[in-house]
């Protein structure tokens, strides 16, 4: 089974995400969006995507139950074959699971407490 196939976001707290995500705009020329983050396309020999990057609120609780100030997003072919897996292997996989038209994201906390997103785009990603 195929496991992660590509990063999908980085996602960080920030203090005030609007100046911060000005600042990047400004002296790293990123495209920010009116949401705050900005959207890196890409293609390789075999897929087109996305990946994301965002500022978050400092206070979110987004990346609960993890105390660190960042969360990865990775992206993966068959998210709940890759849950099942992971459960079956003893990891800390969280009990929801999300399906929007964004994709499917599900949850895993490495041995260090970082809450680490899983995403399975949607089929035209």
């Amino acid at each position: 089974m195929k496991r992660v196939t590509g990063l999908g976001g980085i996602f960080f707290k920030a203090k005030d995400p609007q100046a911060l995500g000005e600042w990047y705009r400004k002296h790293l020329g990123m495209d920010v969006s009116e949401w705050g983050g900005v959207v890196f396309q890409w293609a390789d020999d075999s897929a087109t995507g996305t990946t994301l990057w965002s500022p978050f609120k400092e206070s979110t609780t987004y990346f609960a139950p993890s105390t660190a100030p960042f969360m990865i997003n990775f992206r993966v072919a068959d998210l709940r074959a890759l849950l099942a897996a992971l459960r079956a292997e003893g990891c800390d996989v969280q009990d929801k699971v999300d399906d929007s038209e964004q994709g499917k994201f599900g949850w895993v906390v490495d041995p260090e407490g970082n809450k680490v997103e899983l995403w399975e785009p949607p089929a035209r990603q």
